[in-house]
């Protein structure tokens, strides 16, 4: 079942939910900071009446401290957990499922509040981190679609992140793909510069043109193709 609340009351119970059991005093000043004590202490007792109408029990009233109850699962508190326990990639399939899942991990979009703001961008920092490891590992293991994608998530959040430029490249190289290890290359150069007015680090750029000397010198020393032509049809000259 869907419960629709007003925005005044979501506030308030996604402040709970993302802060977990919080003073009143802290409430008001989080949700309210632009009134007065007492205006903003007033809205929060409407706040708590008006969400104890449509969903009882939902938030628990102990004196000065509020939150809510033991029954409700908070999914930013499943994917902290996730992330806390998180050491090192044990299998394929599970760096993949958890790369998946985090993702697809938002929290409240849409909404510009500046503690909203703040813990958005500490999850933001949390899953980068976690892409990271899960890129280089998955790369130390050979599993180089799993540490692509894990790159190309991490630059999701952060698209002038070299290092998940180097762990994309290198998996591109090592998977026998050097024209897309070229390309993803460029793009990073030419954002880079563009945004930021920088260029590659000098490692990054030896990595690159390493292999793409190594391809002309190859090509050089590969012997040309023998003239195995042959004609086809009748003769070109017929002896009478």
């Amino acid at each position: 079942m869907i419960v629709h609340v007003a925005t005044r009351q979501q506030r308030l119970v996604a402040a709970l939910a993302v802060k977990g059991p919080s003073l009143r005093s802290h409430l008001v000043g989080l949700l309210w900071p632009e009134y007065p004590d007492a205006k903003a202490l007033e809205s929060l007792r409407v706040s708590m009446h008006l969400v104890s109408r449509q969903l009882p029990g939902l938030i628990v009233n102990d004196g000065p401290m509020l939150s809510l109850s033991d029954r409700v699962d908070v999914d930013l508190h499943t994917v902290r957990a996730r992330l806390r326990d998180f050491r090192s990639v044990t299998s394929e399939v599970c760096a993949a499922a958890l790369l998946g899942d985090l993702r697809d991990a938002r929290l409240l979009p849409g909404w510009y509040d500046d503690w909203v703001v703040f813990e958005q961008g500490r999850l933001q920092q949390e899953r980068l981190r976690a892409f990271t490891v899960i890129a280089m590992q998955s790369l130390d293991q050979g599993h180089c679609e799993t540490a692509g994608a894990a790159a190309e998530a991490a630059l999701e959040i952060e698209p002038l992140y070299e290092a998940a430029v180097r762990i994309l490249i290198e998996g591109q190289l090592q998977h026998g793909n050097p024209a897309a290890a070229l390309r993803n290359y460029q793009r990073y150069q030419e954002k880079l510069e563009e945004d930021m007015g920088l260029r590659p680090s000098d490692s990054l750029t030896e990595l690159v043109t390493g292999v793409l000397a190594g391809q002309a010198h190859a090509a050089k020393e590969r012997p040309a193709p023998a003239n195995t032509s042959r004609l086809r049809g009748k003769p070109l000259l017929n002896h009478t």
